[in-house]
């Protein structure tokens, strides 16, 4: 069997490795929501030392409710695995780009026009994978997410803003694409290096305009109105020298009841965007649950219909605990974290073009995809970028994952530093009942998967004694 494999072409051993590794890692992935998932079953009830902060109820709605979306990604991720291997068995991808052959050249681009082709290609791919993404995006939101509350979407605004995404998604992509490809064409021995420095750009620029130009497109964002919490974040970017412009309120209830604060932008001009469930007093969906005049009737339907849906009591947070959320996020910004992620990330991407630029000359990775006669530098991208690196990818997504647990760890003790311990306790816990986490995890499963520590972790260390 050994002298068999080893027998194999190159561009053969290349292709069996690709699949090999990918389902070894859809088993190891499987295997550790597998040991969460007994978790889930077999804790039925509040541990010991979750009593004085978890009520049996909330605890039983957060089991049942990641009970449901573990079984969810069980099945997603094993139909995502097969479909992923049945392309490349059926050879899908040279299909596709014979596709796109095709209808470039009924408008009159022949083969050289390669940019063109990819650019079909790609809005192709991207059409296949949101149509066959759709029903299992449709069964999370209306089945698992409108079961257990958090739902706020009709089928219509679902559908609408997915089309709105899909063409959004598309007016970026392909000139960025385009130009890319470009640039790769025509860079030179050193064409690694103009790749990874546009790519920079308009990372930057993406930063930079997202919450002010798209966001907006599918959020109403409206500036927090003048009052004592204003005042207060206002007092508290002050006090830490963070230059703070804008202070935004963002209509996320009209999607989700889920929960959610962050800041953006780059030098002296940066905006902190509040979601509406996090604000105890704003939120809409503690409003919905007020009476209001009408008919025995109408009330009583509405009471019964609130009933059907096991919407959250309370939503939110108060004013000092939402400070104390953001004493954490501006830590984040205070300690250099979102600076240190940012240059990671392009050493990262440097490293990732610099390999590229040594393994595009390689034919036998294109042969061993079905591409025997052509080298189309966008399949070479999604090769080397999607296949070939997907051993360090992994690695490099733990090892991501711990930094952003440890980054966490020090936001919090930042917050506490600011004399709002008790707040961000409080918080916390008000969070995880708001969304549901369950605080019991697998440690494995913990290690792996969570960028955030479990709640038990993050309230221990903040009544702990203070780390230096």
């Amino acid at each position: 069997m050994l002298q068999e494999i080893l027998a194999l072409p190159v561009e053969d051993k290349i292709f069996y490795a690709v699949l090999v590794f990918s389902w070894t890692v859809y088993i190891w992935e499987a295997y550790l929501a597998c040991r969460q998932r007994r978790i889930y079953r077999s804790t039925m009830h509040v541990p010991t030392e979750l009593g004085k902060i978890m009520d049996s109820e909330t605890f039983e709605k957060s089991r049942l409710y990641q009970l449901d979306k573990s079984n969810f990604g069980f099945w997603s991720g094993l139909y995502s695995e097969a479909e992923g291997t049945l392309i490349l068995l059926l050879g899908g991808i040279p299909f596709l780009w014979k596709v796109s052959g095709i209808l470039t050249a009924r408008f009159g681009f022949g083969p050289e026009y390669e940019i063109s082709q990819s650019l079909v290609f790609l809005m192709l791919a991207t059409l296949f994978s949101a149509f066959t993404g759709l029903p299992w995006s449709l069964y999370n939101t209306f089945v698992i997410e409108e079961k257990h509350g958090f739902n706020q979407q009709t089928l219509g605004f679902f559908l609408k803003d997915a089309l709105k995404k899909f063409a959004v998604t598309q007016c970026i992509l392909l000139p960025v694409t385009s130009l890319l490809l470009y640039i790769i064409k025509i860079g030179g021995d050193y064409f690694f290096i103009y790749a990874w420095l546009f790519t920079l750009i308009v990372s930057l620029i993406l930063v930079t305009i997202y919450a002010d130009y798209i966001a907006p497109l599918f959020d109403k964002f409206t500036p927090l109105p003048d009052g004592e919490l204003k005042s207060e974040i206002e007092s508290m970017a002050k006090s830490i020298c963070f230059p703070l412009t804008k202070v935004y309120v963002v209509e996320g209830s009209k999607r989700s009841s889920h929960s959610n604060a962050y800041f953006y932008g780059f030098f002296k001009n940066k905006r902190i965007v509040l979601f509406d469930t996090l604000l105890e007093d704003y939120s809409p969906l503690n409003k919905a649950g007020e009476k209001e005049p009408g008919t025995g009737e109408e009330n009583e339907a509405a009471s019964n219909e609130s009933k059907s849906k096991p919407k959250n009591k309370k939503q939110g947070c108060s004013n000092p605990e939402v400070l104390a959320v953001l004493g954490h996020e501006l830590g984040h910004w205070k300690l250099g974290h979102t600076v240190k992620n940012i240059v990671i990330s392009q050493m990262n991407s440097f490293l990732c073009f610099f390999l590229f630029a040594v393994l595009i000359g390689r034919k036998e990775l294109f042969m061993a995809f079905g591409f025997h006669d052509t080298q189309p530098t966008l399949i070479g991208l999604m090769i080397i970028f999607q296949f070939i690196f997907s051993p360090y990818n992994e690695l490099l997504s733990f090892c991501l994952t711990v930094l952003s647990r440890r980054f966490e760890f020090q936001a919090d003790a930042f917050a506490r530093s600011m004399g709002r311990s008790s707040e961000l306790y409080s918080a916390l816990i008000k969070l995880n009942k708001d969304n549901l986490g369950f605080p019991v995890a697998d440690w494995l499963f913990s290690m792996w998967h969570y960028s955030h520590p479990p709640l038990l972790e993050r309230l221990r260390a903040l009544t702990g004694p203070k780390q230096d």
